[in-house]
């Protein structure tokens, strides 16, 4: 049975177990969030208030959840895990800022975005403030964690740069879209788990384990958020529907269409060659995608990546934290925000 902790102030999920771990994690999430609101922190009043932004709009807090999660495989209490789990989530949220310049996003988690609220260079400036405070904090765990980050750092910048010029040619586009999300959102969700793990003395292969399983829930998790952009009906993640649509943003679903040649989706394809912007066609492109061939294709590759992630486990004791991590591979697949 899962549930949703009333505590810390952050939308959690509803994967995180009761009992003992759910205690554990709770608590362990509170302190991250203390931590972050310490991290985000300055003697200027707007640079605190401009670094604390993101933050105080909440998030999921997926990435310090999973490394907690996956220190209880050993000493959950060092001290270690708390503030590597602080600098995986200060990274995610300094690419946030940068992201919603490039996408020229006005909202974020339901309220607006830095570059809307100031301006592009006050959202890539408080961006490379996170990053900063991100390495203060990683400088304390060793050199081995040091050159971890600047490895995953790497592969965010390159996934990113990637997803800007697109694929090359003779490249396949769906090939390099799941290469793309591996980069962009598996690489740090993996060194989440890897942290997690390593930090609290884990056995090394479990750390292995928990990187793999972390690349691949990483990847189901952006996906599940590309098909929330398309079958939300309300605008629960945050963002009205269709969002990518009207941005001219192929997701998988939409790649699909492209690619393919069934007459049932001619119509489909027209309509999402470019930005669909014009209201009409945008609820048409919108309706069409719901009920076509290639959203139920693009959801047979999400439940196949939480497949994978799942088999990860296999050296995972049994017990309650193999229980929650199998119960986030289910989350990914069937959440609905």
């Amino acid at each position: 049975m899962w549930h949703r902790p009333s505590t810390p102030a952050s939308t959690i999920g509803p994967w995180l177990p009761e009992g003992e771990l759910g205690t554990s994690m709770a608590d362990g999430l509170a302190r991250v969030e203390a931590a972050l609101t310490t991290a985000v922190a300055s003697e200027h009043a707007f640079v605190s208030e401009a670094a604390g932004h993101l933050m105080a709009a909440g998030g999921k807090r997926f990435r310090p959840m999973l490394a907690l999660l996956a220190a209880q495989l050993g000493d959950a209490a060092a001290p270690e895990v708390v503030r590597a789990a602080v600098v995986c989530e200060l990274t995610h949220l300094a690419t946030l800022y940068h992201d919603d310049v490039m996408d020229e996003a006005s909202v974020r988690r339901g309220a607006p975005s830095a570059n809307s609220r100031w301006s592009n260079s006050v959202a890539i400036l408080t961006g490379d403030f996170l990053f900063a405070r991100a390495s203060e904090l990683l400088a304390d765990l060793g050199p081995d964690a040091v050159r971890v980050q600047a490895q995953t750092f790497e592969r965010l910048v390159t996934g990113q740069l990637r997803e800007t010029v697109g694929a090359q040619a003779g490249e396949d586009p769906v090939d390099h879209y799941l290469a793309v999300l591996a980069d962009k959102t598996g690489s740090l969700v993996a060194t989440s788990a890897r942290f997690g793990a390593s930090f609290a003395g884990a056995d090394a292969a479990l750390v292995t384990a928990l990187t793999a399983f972390g690349e691949e829930v990483g990847v189901a998790f952006q996906l599940s958020d590309d098909l929330i952009d398309i079958v939300s009906e309300g605008g629960a993640s945050g963002k009205s529907p269709g969002t990518d649509l009207r941005e001219g943003i192929a997701t998988l679903p939409v790649l699909f269409a492209l690619a393919g040649d069934d007459p049932a989706e001619a119509r489909l394809r027209e309509l999402v060659a470019g930005p669909v912007v014009e209201e009409a066609e945008h609820a048409e492109a919108l309706a069409l995608l719901r009920s076509s061939a290639s959203l139920a294709r693009a959801t047979a590759v999400l439940e196949e990546y939480a497949d994978r992630a799942r088999a990860r486990l296999d050296p995972v004791p049994d017990g309650p934290v193999r229980e929650a991590l199998s119960g986030l591979c289910t989350y990914v697949v069937t959440r609905s925000s």
